[in-house]
């Protein structure tokens, strides 16, 4: 059987766990990956994530990148971007793989086209029933296109746009991607590798905080319409009857604060019943020791609440990110974006720091205001930075090449690491194809970067970074400052005031040509 080249890419926060995933791994039979990406999605400073002593056949193969806490939507985009290989395979970092699941991927690999979903094993006790928490966990063994054991072409990723990252839980980033491929046209089957999921310990309100989801399921309905559950392969869950228990529960308090009080008695008890019968069916399956019929209870009454604050705080942040035009109903399977963002260039002067004309002297770098948390939230969601700069002064003799990468050095400390920095040393009378206003310098970074222009958004705070995007077929937003013209503002496609807004846009995916 022909062995299929693929990369593994796992998002972690350094949990333990990942030293187990990792030594399956490297025991396993069949093919070794090409590399495996681990993406460490720990904000701050964290220590170093924890490897295992030996990598075995992975030696040599492990690769860390750093992201820094946007969720693991963000933290997979930067692992398959980072990738080669044609084929990208998503674990996460607290699976075991089985010791034939290399062999069988590539069984799985060569029998599709473009997804290929891995079997999730959840092990549960054998001595006493399952908990609720337990059974929750034991669910993945029956979710579609769990990104726990999933395979993608790398080229149907790029199509696509990889995952979205306004599902910033580890919830529905998934199903999104599975819908948009889908609707794309990619076929996604099931394989018959397998990977284990232990179940890991978890608090015994852990069910309260999982109604977190609710807001990555408000935007679900916007982006792929009220249907998208049934097309997703997805249970409908609790969320109606937990909006009807929270309303009931209201009701009853405005009841209790107008003085109605019989009426407040008849609706706490229908809350009580309602609360009661959903306690009564979480106990009945499992153990029925104290601490868990306990547990079941007090989630019971706050799950309601707790789901409906969520949603409606989805909705809105739903409406945000998508836009104001038609209701859920009318958006159609895979709208996000049809041209999604991949990467972001950035002018230098007068964009990202302050300019100081024709500036060889590293110490008289100053960033612009919030250049750099712009920056880290564009590298937090997976995307790739850029420079693109004009740098006459090298042609007017008023510079050195040497002393415009010391400067560009002291960029990159200031503001962090970027994925590539073009600079065109030509003068405006030397007719460069390179130089902005003309395409050169887009269309080169875009190409070390491994986008399409069309990809790419241009920030800049003068007209020829706008016609530079144009030219080169990338989209651009103007920043304008003191120097920027009136009629440059009013050619531009997309004006805002500052760098945070103009990354706003990036990130809701609104930036238009």
């Amino acid at each position: 059987m022909k062995s299929a080249p693929y990369d593994i890419v796992i998002p972690t926060v350094g949990r333990a766990s990942l030293v187990e995933t990792l030594c399956a791994l490297r025991v396993g039979a069949g093919p070794a990956p090409e590399r495996v990406l681990l993406v460490d999605d720990r904000a701050g400073h964290p220590p170093p994530l924890p490897l295992p002593a030996d990598l075995g056949i992975l030696t040599g193969r492990v690769e860390v990148h750093r992201r820094g806490g946007g969720g693991p939507a963000a933290a997979r985009n930067v692992g398959w971007r980072a990738a080669t290989a044609p084929w990208i395979v998503f674990l996460d970092d607290d699976v075991v793989p089985t010791a034939d699941w290399a062999t069988d991927l590539m069984r799985d690999l060569a029998a599709c086209a473009a997804g290929s979903q891995g079997r999730i094993v959840v092990p549960l006790p054998k001595h006493r029933r399952a908990t609720d928490w337990e059974r929750n966990v034991a669910g993945l063994a029956h979710a579609s296109w769990a990104t726990a054991d999933m395979a993608y072409r790398r080229s149907a990723l790029a199509e696509v746009g990889g995952f979205d990252v306004r599902f910033p839980r580890a919830y529905r980033e998934d199903a999104d991607l599975g819908l948009r491929m889908t609707s794309a046209g990619h076929a996604i089957t099931v394989g018959r590798r397998t990977v284990l999921h232990p179940v890991r310990p978890a608090p015994w309100h852990v069910s309260i905080g999982k109604q977190a989801g609710n807001v990555d399921d408000a935007l679900m309905d916007r982006l792929h319409g009220s249907g998208w559950r049934r097309r997703a392969g997805a249970p409908r869950g609790d969320r109606r009857r937990h909006l009807a228990t929270t309303a009931v529960a209201g009701a009853a308090v405005a009841a209790r604060v107008g003085r109605r009080r019989r009426l407040a008695r008849l609706l706490a008890l229908a809350w009580a019943g309602l609360v009661g019968e959903l306690a009564v069916r979480r106990v009945r399956p499992g153990p029925r020791t104290p601490s868990e019929v306990a547990a079941m209870v007090v989630t019971s009454a706050a799950l309601g609440p707790a789901a409906t604050v969520a949603y409606l705080g989805g909705l809105v942040r739903a409406r945000r990110l998508v836009g104001e035009g038609g209701g859920p109903d009318q958006v159609a399977v895979g709208s996000q974006r049809s041209d999604p963002v991949e990467a972001v260039l950035f002018d230098r002067d007068g964009t990202l720091i302050v300019d100081v004309p024709y500036n060889g002297d590293p110490d008289r770098v100053a960033p612009m205001p919030a250049a750099r948390a712009a920056l880290d939230r564009l590298r937090g969601a997976g995307l790739p930075v850029a420079i693109v700069s004009n740098q006459s002064g090298v042609a007017r003799g008023m510079l050195e090449l040497a002393e415009v990468d010391a400067v560009n050095d002291r960029v990159v400390e200031l503001l962090g690491p970027f994925s590539a920095v073009v600079v065109c040393p030509h003068g405006p009378d030397d007719g460069c194809p390179g130089r902005k206003p003309g395409p050169g310098m887009v269309q080169r970074a875009a190409a070390e970067l491994g986008v399409p222009p069309s990809r790419c958004v241009v920030v800049g705070d003068i007209g020829a970074d706008v016609e530079a995007a144009q030219a080169a077929g990338a989209r651009a937003i103007l920043v304008p400052t003191d120097v920027t013209r009136p009629q440059e503002i009013e050619a531009a496609p997309v004006v805002v005031d500052d760098i945070a807004v103009a990354v706003d846009l990036v990130l809701a995916g609104t930036v238009s040509r």
